[in-house]
Parts: C-alpha cells; sequence; structure tokens
C-alpha cells in the first residue's frame, strides 16, 4: 500500500474552524437567566469550538498546532465568532441550525484528525481515536468552561456514535484501499447524516436514555428535545 499524501487544505481547515466559531457563538448566545454571557463570553466560546479540535489532535499527535502557526486560524476563529453573535438574532430559538452546524464541524474535524494520523503511520485504532477526540473535543472544552453537563456524556443523540462512525468509515475506507482525499469526504458526510437523523428521530444509546437526558436538556436551556 502506497504511504498516505493527505495533506488538510488550508481553506477546509478555516472552513472547520470558521463553522465551529459560528457554532459555539449560535450556542452560548442562546442562553438567559443567570446562565446568559456577555459580548466577550459568547466571543471566546466561539473562538474555543473553532480551534479547539485542532489543538486536541496536534496534541494527541505530539506535532507542533497548526493553529498557532498562522495568523488566519485565530482570525477566522474571532471574526466567525462575532458573525455567530450577529446572527443569534435572526436565529432566535433555531436549535435546528445550532444542531446542523454542529454535525458538519464533528464530521470535518473527525475526518482531517483521522486522516491527519493516519497520513503520520499511526494504526488504524489509534487514528480513529485520535479523530473522535478531534471531533468531539470542542464541546468539551465549550461545556467545561460554561459549568454545563458534558454533551457528549449526557445528551445522547448519538454524539460520540456519530464522530467514531465517521472516522471508522475514514479509516476503513483508506485502509481497504481508497484514496485518503475521498475518504475523508465520504468520512464527513456520514458523520453528519448519523448526527442529523439521531436528532430528528431521538435516536440514542440505553445507556444515554438512563442518564435521564431529557431533564439534562430542560436544565440547560439550549439543547433541542424531541417531542413525543
Amino acid at each position: 500500500m502506497n504511504e498516505p499524501t493527505f495533506v488538510i487544505p488550508l481553506w477546509a481547515d478555516l472552513l472547520a474552524v470558521g463553522l465551529g466559531g459560528i457554532q459555539g457563538a449560535l450556542f452560548a448566545s442562546g442562553f438567559r437567566g443567570e446562565r446568559r454571557l456577555d459580548l466577550l463570553g459568547v466571543a471566546i466560546i466561539g473562538v474555543v469550538m473553532g480551534m479547539g479540535g485542532g489543538l486536541i489532535r496536534d496534541l494527541l499527535l505530539n506535532t507542533t498546532p497548526v493553529t498557532l502557526q498562522s495568523n488566519w486560524y485565530l482570525l477566522t476563529a474571532t471574526l466567525a465568532a462575532l458573525a455567530g453573535m450577529l446572527m443569534a438574532g435572526l436565529f432566535h430559538r433555531m436549535n435546528a441550525v445550532i444542531v446542523g452546524l454542529d454535525a458538519v464541524v464533528i464530521g470535518l474535524f473527525g475526518a482531517f484528525g483521522t486522516s491527519k494520523a493516519l497520513t503520520l503511520g499511526l494504526p488504524i485504532v489509534p487514528a480513529v481515536f485520535v479523530g473522535v477526540c478531534s471531533a468531539v473535543g470542542g464541546s468539551i472544552l465549550r461545556d467545561a468552561m460554561m459549568g454545563l453537563p458534558t454533551a457528549l456524556m449526557h445528551v445522547g443523540s448519538l454524539y460520540a456514535v456519530a464522530a467514531l462512525g465517521g472516522c471508522l468509515v475514514v479509516a476503513g475506507s483508506y485502509a481497504a484501499g481508497l484514496e485518503l482525499t475521498t475518504a475523508a469526504i465520504i468520512g464527513i458526510a456520514v458523520t453528519t447524516v448519523i448526527r442529523l437523523l439521531a436528532v430528528i428521530f431521538d435516536i440514542s444509546l440505553p445507556e444515554q436514555r438512563a442518564l435521564y437526558r431529557r431533564k439534562v436538556a430542560v436544565e440547560t436551556s439550549a439543547i433541542p428535545i424531541a417531542k413525543s
């Protein structure tokens, strides 16, 4: 098998950062009451969401974080967060927008993380692990900073499972001989579709339902709840 030559294009990496920044700002802007954030707080959450996945990916791979090697990453995350704040008024109470962006973001970071790990020579299982951590890392940092129950553990809707599915597709497709770039695109699509279908049809693992997901969602006042 030929050695992988996949390199994350700058525009694609910035796209993931930008979408993450917008999604994080939209999420943070939706809080009311004691949990509401000022403009700086919303901007910080947006930047964390935009850059968190890439930072965690590169730290796990023991490589220099690419997000700190160019001015464009921080600028993109900041501008995206500001755009997210401006859009919050237009998309008031539109949780579907947040969920949709979230699905695409975890797909992008998961596929990029897995692909970069494979490029550096990691075996399939560790490469998938890096991809999943990259996909969900931004949301974990967001929830920790906002003092919320970690969505990965409590919300359900196959959040981590969607990321895992996409990363497995990337690694499996490459192992089967598919070009890594094509495998990454397919992996992004798989993660996005699984996540959206899980939210639309309220699909969740039994163990996650046992954690009273709906009660947690009501308490955070920011996570969409499927109606019975």
